[in-house]
């Protein structure tokens, strides 16, 4: 830390303490908690009892910096020596300043540090494996077998981890001076949608001019209304164009997507409604303006007439140029306000999806309010018409029942569909779905969460977080109600009647059940992940429920890959099926999880994958898995280095990992991504194409790091 740095950090610190300090200028234990933020009292204790020097039950300003000083500044013994107090519990909490416990950590003592350890990084673990835990480190650490850890011990055992020896410091993160939009790597990896987009505008400022200049002779603010006015059949066509999701999806398969920014469709149609927003709102104030001036050149009309009535007979349909300008500014309005951030993501989609249902009136209106929107509209208008009767006829061919239904952890409904025999998708694809038991009238987007080898049935998972996803949920929850019964009851009989191998149960378990709903499905449509089979080393990352469809990618890699054994030994081997599209030589999965629990919605593909890929390949692992779990304390965290440590070494010990059960070891906290890239640029397995799906705000960091490495990112949308 530099000196700058070292005293800015110093006087936030102080700031700090004497915002929590009371009129005494020393915080109490509470308020060293609440300071803390920590969710298990135990480290809090333990860091009080050691900052407090003198034993007075209190930290004054001068104790607090003192020990901050150590843990940053000091030697690595000293950390080492605080980390060793921490952990030596039977005595120092209590003891006079000068007390440092019984010098030596006895198993008890290790078993109830760990136990505060996985409370504080929201870890579950029945007291058999808190045990195991236990041991593992203590037998690792405890080298004389004398029963105790003493400090030179636990130095020794601290040192096989030297990932842990090089956090046992407070490190501040520079900021990156250059912006990365003007980075060199920034415009070579976007330069196809940079391309697309200065063309566009190229296009729109072209127009503008050209009717600006044609309506010279009608003054300053006719040629401003009429510039905007041409811009707008512009990009009210363009949009249309954007929502062609069949024409884009057949697109993604021809040499158009290597010149075209295809994969940026939704990031186009946003830049195009906002676009349209900002012209509109041009083009009415241009007119309101020139009205004002025509009142008083002429006198013939009031200013209220020019705009809410047919009286001046503007327009080319009886006058009502004006009117239809007007509903069609707060129809624009309402959509751009109703489709924002805070209303998609704040569990209202159904307003933003009802809303938006108002393009038809939009388009409409435009017909009637502009001479020359329909020459422009004709051509895209009949393909968008077409697109939409095609989806519905394929949406109510043959009968697509909900054949079972898996509650799992986080709300989240996995969803088992019958698949049509005509029903041909890519992995990665995603479809609109449409319940009538839920709601009637409306589609809601999801990834396919099944591989399109599974000929039998489509997955979906759906994540609660909203309020037709939570009816969902809640719906199939309801296990007594009498509805889902009745269903249950038709569905048994007909497949008895069919004489299907499985019998169909009402109840599977609580959370487990076969049914028989009717859906609606309209798709596939296609994604970016459809290029990842043609990459040489994908990077596939997801973020919570974002993992699922990489679902669909990996399990159809399980599908591709043909497990070989020797007849004469028991070794096996993976030889992965080449075909044209199949020219992936390594696949990074990154799955990121918030809590334990969510790693149970794959947790058995996880498994399979594991043991259909051989231990060791000639050209090293095809597949290899990342777990990562944020809420779990880092292993720079000193409250969770024993922990890490311990589940370390038991993994080596059992060969598979205590959170998950998988033989992937899963690591706390978050990505350090300039390493987790570092690492894949150094395998040179060939192009790298990083595939993503999750939070916007991670995709933001993930993409810069990309751009640093010169990676090919892609992101779900949809």
């Amino acid at each position: 830390m530099s000196l700058d740095e070292d005293t800015r950090w110093l006087e936030w610190v102080t700031k700090q303490f004497e915002s929590i300090a009371g009129e005494d200028k020393e915080i109490d234990l509470d308020e060293f908690k609440t300071a803390l933020k920590v969710k298990e009292s135990f480290f809090a204790e333990r860091f009080f009892a050691l900052f407090d020097s003198d034993g007075s039950n209190s930290i004054s300003l001068d104790e607090l910096l003192k020990a901050l000083n150590l843990l940053i500044h000091g030697s690595e013994s000293d950390k080492l020596h605080f980390l060793f107090q921490v952990y030596d519990v039977d005595g120092h909490m209590f003891c006079k300043p000068d007390a440092t416990g019984s010098g030596s950590i006895d198993p008890d003592e290790l078993r109830t540090v760990l136990k505060s350890c996985l409370r504080e990084s929201a870890i579950s673990l029945p007291e058999e494996k808190l045990d195991d835990l236990t041991l593992a480190l203590f037998e690792s650490a405890d080298k004389d077998n004398s029963g105790s850890i003493t400090f030179e011990e636990l130095k020794a055992e601290l040192e096989t981890f030297p990932e842990v020896m090089e956090n046992l410091t407070i490190r501040i993160k520079t900021l990156r001076q250059t912006p990365r939009y003007l980075t060199r790597a920034y415009w070579h990896n976007n330069s196809r949608k940079l391309l697309f987009l200065c063309l566009y505008s190229f296009l729109n400022v072209l127009l503008f001019i050209v009717y600006m200049l044609q309506h010279a002779a009608g003054g300053l603010w006719l040629m401003l209304a009429k510039g905007c006015g041409i811009c707008l059949d512009l990009n009210c066509t363009f949009i249309v164009v954007l929502m062609l999701r069949r024409c884009l999806t057949w697109l993604r398969a021809t040499w158009v997507v290597r010149v075209l920014p295809l994969d940026q469709n939704i990031l186009l149609h946003q830049i195009v409604g906002y676009a349209i927003l900002v012209f509109s709102v041009a083009h009415t104030m241009a007119h309101i303006m020139n009205f004002i001036h025509l009142t008083q050149v002429h006198e013939s009309y009031q200013l209220w007439e020019y705009v809410f009535t047919t009286r001046p007979g503007i327009g080319w349909v009886k006058g009502t140029a004006s009117i239809t300008g007007v509903v069609l500014q707060v129809l624009i309005c309402l959509m751009v306000v109703c489709s924002s951030t805070f209303v998609r993501r704040s569990g209202h989609f159904e307003v933003f999806y009802w809303s938006h249902l108002s393009y038809i009136w939009v388009w409409a209106l435009l017909i009637i309010h502009c001479t020359n929107f329909w020459k422009w509209f004709v051509a895209p208008g009949i393909i968008f018409l077409v697109e939409k009767l095609v989806g519905i006829a394929v949406s109510r061919m043959g009968g697509l029942y909900i054949v079972e239904v898996n509650l799992l952890p986080s709300k989240v409904t996995h969803l088992v569909i019958k698949r049509p025999p005509f029903f041909q998708f890519k992995p990665g694809d995603y479809v609109y779905i449409n319940i009538p038991v839920i709601a009637k009238y409306e589609w809601h987007p999801f990834t396919i969460s099944s591989a399109p080898e599974q000929q039998d049935t489509i997955w979906l998972h759906v994540r609660s977080m909203g309020q037709w996803t939570n009816r969902l949920f809640e719906y199939f929850r309801q296990s007594d109600s009498q509805a889902i019964s009745n269903k249950r009851l038709t569905a048994s009989l007909r497949n008895h009647r069919n004489q299907t191998k499985t019998q169909i149960s009402t109840k599977l378990s609580e959370n487990h059940r076969y049914c028989d709903i009717k859906c609606y499905v309209d798709g596939p449509y296609g994604t970016p992940t459809r290029q990842i089979f043609a990459s040489e080393h994908a990077v596939l990352i997801g973020a919570g429920i974002g993992i699922t469809p990489f679902a669909s990618i990996l399990q159809s890699i399980i599908y591709r890959m043909r497990k070989q054994n020797c007849p004469n030994c028991n070794y096996s081997w993976c030889e992965t099926i080449k075909d044209n599209e199949m020219m992936l030589r390594k696949v990074d999965f990154i799955w990121i999880n918030r809590d334990q629990k969510s790693f149970e919605w794959f947790v058995s593909l996880l498994t399979k994958l594991e043991m259909d890929q051989a231990d060791e390949e000639p050209e090293g692992r095809f597949l290899e898995m990342h777990m990562y779990m944020t809420s779990a304390l880092s292993k720079n965290d000193m409250k969770a280095i024993g922990l890490q440590m311990a589940l370390d070494l038991l993994a080596k010990k059992e060969k598979r990992d205590s959170i998950t059960g998988l033989r992937t070891r899963t690591q706390p906290g978050r990505p350090d991504w300039g390493k987790v890239f570092q690492k894949v640029s150094e395998e040179k397995k060939g192009k790298v194409h990083v595939f993503y799906c999750g939070s916007p705000a991670l995709a933001k960091v993930i993409k810069a790091q990309c751009e640093h490495f010169g990676f090919n990112f892609y992101k779900e949308n949809f």
